[in-house]
């Protein structure tokens, strides 16, 4: 371990400093923008001190959108919130449900079933993107919450980890439940779930994010304007060709954007960094 000399102190610091720096910039910016008017954002150069359009500019994009889209900001946001929660919980459930019947029931073709889950992992959303769509084109999903979410809900990835995790689960335990009499659901419920409350913290948190900025696939299975979430109509806003595009309504509606996910992480920070680093949960 390096000692804690004054060079080293004020190195780290400096480092750190630099870092917050670079990253906060961009997002102050945005900021200031978000509370200027048009001329003033397009000014040059463009001053770094707030405006006094932050309640005027914040309230027209929640309540009229602008741009290219006539959707309220808020309902923009409100779809991404109830994409990202539906993403989330529901990879969450069917991933503890698929692990747990893998390591806990024994059937034939256990382990074939295993990496078949685990190959889906080279096929991602965008290389099974046509035939998805098309699926849920058939079924009449398109330009619904369920269209949304769907597709993006089964993973292989939190399979895998809730897997390895519940193989780390003492046998014992597992004997114990069954002695007392506990069915195959009871020792999931009162048991492996309260083991697994930090894996699934850590896990809601990155999915959460995940569902949040999804892009491609909301292009393509909504065509309303009200079934946009915020990541697309924020593309929208900005206006091609000869149009002005409104900066300052752009930069507020990414300013809210950035909004909930950040309170996710910074809510849940505790137990995400728990659920990726303990090994004791």
């Amino acid at each position: 371990m390096l000692g804690r000399t004054p060079f080293m102190t004020f190195l780290t610091y400096a480092v750190l400093i630099a870092g917050v720096a670079l990253v906060a910039l961009p997002v102050w910016v945005t900021f200031v923008a978000s509370t200027q008017t048009l001329d003033q954002v397009l000014a040059t150069p463009m001053s770094l001190l707030p405006g006094d359009r932050l309640l005027a500019n914040y309230a027209e994009v929640l309540s009229a959108g602008a741009g290219n889209t006539t959707a309220p900001v808020a309902r923009m946001l409100f779809n991404s919130l109830v994409m990202a929660l539906a993403i989330a919980l529901g990879k969450i459930a069917i991933s503890l449900l698929s692990a747990f019947a893998l390591v806990y029931f024994r059937f034939r073709l256990r382990q074939t079933a295993f990496w078949l889950v685990f190959v889906t992992l080279m096929l991602p959303v965008e290389v099974r993107i046509m035939p998805t769509y098309q699926v849920m084109a058939d079924l009449g999903l398109i330009d619904t919450y369920a269209g949304l979410t769907l597709p993006l809900i089964a993973s292989a990835t939190a399979t895998f980890l809730f897997r390895q995790f519940f193989m780390t689960v003492p046998d014992e335990l597992a004997e114990a439940a069954k002695i007392d009499g506990a069915g195959p659901m009871r020792f999931f419920w009162h048991v492996l779930l309260p083991l697994s409350s930090t894996s699934i913290a850590a896990l809601f948190v990155i999915q959460f994010v995940y569902g949040w900025n999804q892009y491609l696939w909301p292009l393509l299975v909504t065509t309303q304007e009200s079934m946009y979430p915020v990541v697309i109509g924020i593309k929208r806003m900005i206006a091609g060709g000869d149009a002005a595009t409104e900066w300052p309504l752009v930069m507020a509606t990414a300013m809210l954007a950035m909004l909930p996910p950040v309170a996710v992480v910074v809510l849940a920070q505790k137990w995400f960094i728990k659920g990726l680093v303990e090994s004791d949960k």
